[in-house]
């Protein structure tokens, strides 16, 4: 059995995670550390909410990428190891 495919699939959610971390810290940056409530700052609140709600969508999606990527891993490695494994019996037989 060949895992060629599933390695490539498996770098390219690792890829699309670390995009998704990159993209993460860019839009992060145009976060400031006030919160914006006196008089004559009303229009930055909107701007505020905005940004909150790309930074959590962006972090929901980097969580269960991140998750899917390691149980992905894993399986990969215990499938390959597994095949090792039945490969070495074959040899002594």
């Amino acid at each position: 059995m060949t895992f060629t495919p599933y390695v490539i699939l498996w770098s390219i959610l690792a890829l699309t995670i670390l995009g998704l971390a990159l993209y993460r810290k860019f839009v992060a940056n145009r976060e400031e550390d006030l919160v914006h409530l006196g008089p004559g700052e009303e229009k930055e609140i909107p701007k505020q909410v905005q940004l909150a709600v790309k930074l959590e969508t962006v972090d929901r999606w980097g969580k269960t990428l991140t998750v899917v990527a390691a149980a992905f891993g894993l399986v990969l490695a215990a499938a390959y190891l597994y095949e090792a494994w039945l490969t070495s019996l074959q040899r002594a037989s």
